[in-house]
């Protein structure tokens, strides 16, 4: 064993997510028997080495062998710890902010009304065209910061509100300068089909080439994963196969939003291109849901979407009982419908809106949503030999995270093994 630099010791609860092999463990979850699955290991320890890669995980008393005079203790309190959450699905980049939609939210607008309007993305869409790099920069950065204290680690972040490639690409490269900055793991997502541009309203079939470019450009400039918004107000199945299947000959892995607001078929869609994940989800039929479960397609969930535009929320339950899905967890940040950064509050979302255990929830932030993002080999799961991104609570257990809600539980956060936030006095 390596030299233990650090020791997280005095840990109450421990839920590695770790079903026990290095194979397994690069798996998702799916269905309920599994879903309960989180390897808890009471009174425990984890030892960091040098580089920031867990060299052990045990109880307490049996990892004082282990540590030196020199090694940094960091007490958990009798507390509860987890893996360091991974948010699958965020528009992190973006210019400005959406609070002037309330009155038209206030006298019972919904999301298309205030998009026909000319509200919703296409406002969004403006301020991004209009913001310097450099005030994009500092408006995410001030997101992740956020995100962070709630024990996010690893972070999807998408372009879409460009909506031309000189703005997609300003994104992308906002996103790829903050990775380099921030300590955390990021996922950079191509969506140049969010929406239909303005000054592209009467001309729809020459964007959708123009978005099939944009891909590609992504792709190049290092988009990893393609996205469309395959739904009413957005792009139809048929476009959405087009984009998907143009984005796929460069490379590129596939996602979709889909179903949110009118069932098009996108979960079946994304069962047929065998995406990694279709999100969203809230009017999805069984038969797409179960189809999705039989092509291994993720279902994320992103109960924050749901509540702040009053929908009826997806059906984890169904999802999870009855399709056998892997069901994952998301906060959709955005300025338009999901305007917060504080993933234990979609924990709380999904447990009081979505009905899932807490073993169930805890699972879907941490090696479901890893896997959303194609990162389940790496991130979500505490193992040996993995890096030691963790989360520690200032809380006994997940029930008194989930249930007292709205709070900030998280005491610290460590990311490769080092303390990158603190709430410790």
């Amino acid at each position: 064993m390596k030299r233990v630099k650090r020791l997280i010791d005095h840990i109450g609860l421990l839920w590695t997510m770790s079903s026990g092999s290095a194979v397994q463990d690069a798996q998702p979850l799916c269905g309920r028997t599994a879903m309960q699955e989180v390897g808890a290991v009471t009174d425990a320890a984890i030892a960091i080495d040098e580089e920031g890669m867990i060299a052990a995980i045990g109880k307490s008393k049996e990892l004082q062998t282990v540590i030196d005079a020199q090694t940094e203790i960091i007490d958990a309190n009798n507390g509860f710890v987890c893996p360091g959450f991974v948010d699958p699905h965020t528009h992190l980049v973006h210019g400005g902010s959406r609070e002037h939609e309330l009155p038209m939210r206030l006298a019972g607008a919904d999301y298309l009304d205030i998009l026909r309007m000319g509200g919703g993305i296409m406002s969004t869409v403006q301020m991004t065209r209009e913001c310097t790099e450099q005030q994009l920069y500092e408006q995410a950065q001030k997101s992740l910061l956020r995100m962070r204290s709630y024990g996010v680690t690893c972070v999807e972040a998408k372009t879409g509100y460009g909506l031309t490639a000189a703005t997609e690409e300003k994104q992308l490269r906002v996103a790829k300068a903050l990775e380099q900055k921030m300590a955390m793991r990021f996922v950079h997502t191509a969506l140049p089909a969010h929406a239909l541009p303005l000054e592209r309203k009467d001309m729809r079939e020459r964007f959708v080439k123009e978005a099939a470019q944009m891909y590609l450009e992504l792709s190049r400039q290092g988009a990893e994963f393609a996205d469309v918004f395959v739904d009413d107000g957005a792009f139809t199945i048929e476009e959405g196969r087009y984009l998907l299947e143009t984005a796929k000959t460069a490379g590129m892995k596939i996602k979709l939003h889909a179903d949110e607001l009118v069932p098009l078929g996108g979960a079946e869609l994304a069962a047929e291109l065998g995406a990694v994940s279709a999100d969203h989800l809230l009017v999805a039929s069984d038969e797409g849901l179960e189809a999705m479960a039989q092509a291994g397609v993720l279902a994320v969930c992103l109960p924050g979407t749901s509540f702040y535009l009053q929908k009826k929320p997806a059906r984890a339950r169904f999802m999870i009982d009855e399709a056998q899905l892997g069901v994952a967890l998301a906060t959709d940040y955005n300025p338009g419908s999901a305007p917060s950064e504080n993933f234990l509050l979609m924990l709380s979302l999904a447990l009081f809106t979505l009905r899932m255990t807490p073993e169930e929830i805890f699972v879907a932030a941490t090696r479901n949503a890893a896997a959303a993002v194609d990162r389940c080999a790496v991130a979500g799961v505490l193992r040996p030999g993995r890096a030691a991104d963790v989360v520690i609570f200032d809380a006994p257990n997940p029930q008194y995270v989930l249930t007292h809600y709205g709070i900030q539980h998280v005491a610290r956060v460590l990311v490769k093994g080092e303390v990158v936030y603190s709430d410790v006095q």
